[in-house]
């Protein structure tokens, strides 16, 4: 063996490369990473959390990002839950919490429509056969970076854990996890403006 044991057990060689931190909680994870992630995506923003409404107020100048990024090209697409579906409904049920799901849903609409209709901007609502899988996994893409929140049981969002991912190579758990939201997106509903 060309490393020993005990090297291999301080570098990451296989898969395990594209772990680049996990937090226990979303919350945990420092609010400058993601404005970070954002600000420096140049051809990929997708955000294919359930209601990406705390995009809006923990992001300094999230809407003016977001118009820049689509003016320069960048490709900006927001997955949503329907705020009248019925896998909301549950989901307000198990949460049980003041900020409902689906007003967090209609925060990131109401902005979404305070931007206007502008070139490399998408916005969808999973389909409602695809919303149960939606709810559970919200995956955050910023070109080759990913963070990836598996929610657990009757837990927002923000109290799930939280994996940041960067992009090795194919077939690693960034494009497992990107190709997931991907195919949610692909049978996606568009939101009326």
């Amino acid at each position: 063996m060309i490393w020993p044991q005990a090297v291999r057990d301080r570098i990451k060689t296989g898969n395990d490369r594209e772990l680049a931190h996990s937090y226990p909680y979303r919350s945990a994870c420092p609010s400058t990473l993601w404005a970070d992630l954002v600000g420096s995506a140049k051809s990929e923003i997708f955000l294919s959390g359930y209601t990406n409404y705390f995009f809006w107020t923990q992001v300094p100048a999230f809407a003016e990002t977001v118009r820049q990024k689509a003016e320069s090209g960048c490709r900006v697409r927001f997955l949503l839950g329907n705020p009248d579906g019925e896998v909301t409904r549950q989901r307000e049920t198990i949460e049980d919490v003041a900020l409902k799901v689906s007003t967090r849903v209609r925060i990131t609409l109401e902005n979404l429509d305070r931007l206007g209709a502008l070139d490399g901007l998408e916005a969808r609502f999973s389909a409602p056969l695809d919303a149960i899988n939606h709810v559970s996994l919200s995956v955050f893409r910023f070109d080759d970076d990913a963070l990836v929140t598996p929610h657990l049981a009757r837990l927002v969002g923000h109290d799930s854990p939280l994996l940041h991912l960067r992009r090795h190579g194919s077939g690693g758990m960034f494009d497992r996890f990107t190709e997931h939201a991907e195919e949610l997106w692909s049978r996606g509903v568009p939101v009326q403006g």
